[in-house]
This record gives structure tokens, C-alpha cells and sequence, in this order.
């Protein structure tokens, strides 16, 4: 299973190079800064065709397509294209996530990081791999000396959840933080050790169904914003190498 998910997310990301830095539509979803192009549906549509063949019986929610019930205990969860404003922008980090559920819980999860050639993968209790080298997160336990990653809601401009307050809060609490547009890619490099944390306050199940499990298998903690354990479908998000998780869950609840 997970061997097909891999080979799957590298010929999407074969269509996604191919389209890199070449003249293409976008067009807008939600606002200005929701971008979607034609390579993020070409992406989606190799990879459905994929999950349709191989397993019939399977539900699909897809980032472009929408959710393909079939009443099935597994669902498919894909982002064709994270990092879709970068892709446009010709700023080479985006990625393909594919994560499988069972029954609610992630069984099956993989990143494939397009530019760099690389694929980050997990299964359920099996541990995470960075293509054949085996991860984990780091061991860094004060917040004072951590590289964090975050990103921001389409909708940043209203402030959602005192977005903007929280990232204040991080920044003077923390080393660094970065933004790098590919909430998948972020959750990846948590798992590596590179990031020691990353939260975002308004997320999609695409943008965090593999990573989430590539994150846990890895050794770190995956939870919502109360620390409490939350699934794919929550729509806030904290990860971390677990070390920092309560010093981040502090600074959380300082702007709720």
C-alpha cells in the first residue's frame, strides 16, 4: 500500500515539475490569496484516477474535487498541489500529501517533496522515513531556543483567532519562526528535527492528514490547541517534537 501511495505522489509530482516556472491559468477561490491552477487539477485528477482503479469501494476528499463518498471505513485525503501560491509565484517549495484513513485514523501517510526529489512516509506503527532513512524530531525542550513554523488563513487580513497576536507571542517567545506556504512540507520538517514546533490556527484535513502521522511516527506530538488529541478534521492545529508542546500550548492560551 504505501509502496503504490509513493509512486503515485512522484508522478504527480512529475506533472507539477513539468509546470514549474511555465505560463499557466490561476484562478481564485475564496479570495486573491487562494489560488488554484491548472496543475493542481491535473495533479488531483492522476491521483483519483489512481485511488478509483486500485480501490474502488474507497472515499475521497480531495482539496479541488470535494468528498466522493462510497461508505467506505477508508478515505482518502489528497492535496494535489500544497503550496499552490509559491508554485505560481515560481518559489520552488510545495509538495504532493496523500494521507489513508481508517475509520478516522490515519493508517497511511506521504509527502512528496517535488523540487527536492524527496518523499517523507509513514505507516501506523511502522516509524517515519525520509525516502529510506528512518526520522525523528529533535530533542530540544526550551521554547527559547526553537525554530518554529506557522502559516496564515486566506483570510489573515480579519485576524481569525487573534492569528496575528499568537504569532506576536511566538516571536518574542521563541528563536525563530519561518513561513514557508506548505503546511505539509512544515509538519515533514518537524518530523525531521528542523522544526522543533508548528501550529496554525486554521487548517485544512489536506493539508495535514499525512503529515500529521508522519509527525507522530516520528516521535512527536500532534494535538489542538487545549493539548487535547484531535483528528485530521479539527480545524486548529499544534505540532511539536512533544519537549516544547506545553510551552506552546502556553503561549496559545495567552491569546485565545
Amino acid at each position: 500500500m504505501i509502496e503504490k501511495i509513493i509512486n503515485i505522489s512522484k508522478e504527480a509530482g512529475e506533472i507539477i515539475r513539468d509546470g514549474f516556472g511555465k505560463h499557466k491559468s490561476v484562478e481564485f477561490k475564496t479570495n486573491s490569496s487562494n489560488l488554484v491552477t491548472e496543475i493542481d487539477k491535473e495533479s488531483e485528477k492522476l491521483i483519483i484516477n489512481f485511488i478509483e482503479k486500485e480501490f474502488p469501494a474507497h472515499t475521497i476528499i480531495a482539496e479541488e474535487t470535494g468528498h466522493l463518498e462510497k461508505n467506505s471505513e477508508y478515505t482518502w485525503i489528497i492535496d494535489p498541489l500544497d503550496g499552490t501560491t509559491n508554485f505560481a509565484h515560481g518559489l520552488p517549495i510545495f509538495s504532493v500529501s496523500i494521507g489513508l484513513l481508517k475509520k478516522n485514523e490515519v493508517v497511511c501517510g506521504v509527502v512528496y517533496d517535488v523540487m527536492n526529489d524527496i518523499v517523507y512516509s509513514s505507516e501506523k506503527g511502522g516509524g517515519s522515513f525520509k525516502n529510506a532513512l528512518k526520522i525523528s524530531v529533535s530533542t530540544n525542550s526550551n521554547l527559547e531556543e526553537s525554530l518554529l513554523v506557522t502559516g496564515f488563513p486566506y483570510d489573515i487580513k480579519n485576524n481569525p483567532h487573534k492569528a496575528i497576536e499568537k504569532f506576536a507571542g511566538f516571536l518574542k517567545a521563541a528563536r525563530a519562526i519561518r513561513r514557508l506556504g506548505s503546511a505539509a512540507l512544515d509538519m515533514c520538517y518537524v518530523a525531521s528535527g528542523i522544526f522543533d514546533g508548528f501550529w496554525e490556527v486554521q487548517i485544512n484535513p489536506w493539508d495535514i492528514a499525512a503529515g500529521k502521522l508522519i509527525v507522530e511516527e516520528a516521535g512527536g506530538l500532534v494535538t489542538d490547541f487545549n493539548g487535547k488529541p484531535m483528528d485530521v478534521f479539527s480545524p486548529q492545529m499544534l505540532a511539536s517534537n512533544g519537549y516544547i508542546h506545553n510551552s506552546m500550548l502556553q503561549i496559545l492560551k495567552l491569546y485565545e
